[in-house]
């Protein structure tokens, strides 16, 4: 079992069984949209961030995304960490017909997938040290210098990153910074970058 000091917040209840089973910590459940207008919920989600901080584990659809920005905004942004997942094809077991847009969900990918999410969203996990990736931080200018947004091909650019990465397309370029900032040294995203894009190199 991984013990998570935060709370992880997910959005349905078969989400929760599958973290259950293997992470001890306090796994709180959305049910889908209802967060939108439980107002107790919403106070719940607010009082438990004041006492542990939380982790967001949303799927990786269009949906995840909403439930995700919605909950964020409920917290300072200190309180709050991201986890996401990677767009994995398929469908889960149980379910007779996949989602609309063909990705696993939270509960539908390996339990390895969801402790490297965790550990990648800086969550806090007992017997783990937390190790600081970076000799400085990445900034939004590198992240122009790199290609990887305000550039006509940096959609593209992010896009073949996030695959890279294990992280969900339709992260934003803001989410992608705070993510890479926990993942890479500067000298490991000029690698990548490079690897993509073999123009890339003089910014590095």
């Amino acid at each position: 079992m991984y013990k998570i000091k935060e709370t992880i917040i997910v959005e349905g209840l078969y989400d929760k069984i599958k973290l259950s089973q293997f992470v001890d910590g306090v796994i709180f459940v959305t049910n889908g949209f209802s967060v939108f207008t439980n107002e107790n919920m919403q106070k719940s989600i607010q009082e438990l961030g004041k006492r542990t901080g939380i982790v967001i584990l949303t799927d990786s659809d269009s949906a995840g995304f909403k439930i995700r920005n919605f909950v964020k905004q409920l917290l300072p942004e200190k309180l709050v960490k991201h986890a996401y997942i990677p767009n994995i094809e398929g469908k889960e077991k149980r379910k007779r017909i996949g989602g609309k847009e063909g990705l696993l969900g939270v509960e539908g990918v390996s339990d390895d997938v969801i402790i490297e999410a965790l550990r990648a969203s800086g969550a806090t996990i007992d017997g783990e040290n937390t190790r600081v990736k970076n000799n400085r931080t990445i900034t939004k200018s590198d992240m122009f210098n790199l290609g990887l947004s305000g550039t006509k091909d940096s959609v593209k650019m992010r896009v073949l990153l996030t695959k890279e990465l294990g992280l969900p397309y339709k992260i934003s370029s803001n989410m992608l910074l705070d993510v890479i900032n926990r993942l890479l040294t500067f000298d490991e995203l000029c690698e990548l970058v490079q690897n993509i894009d073999k123009n890339s190199d003089k910014f590095c």
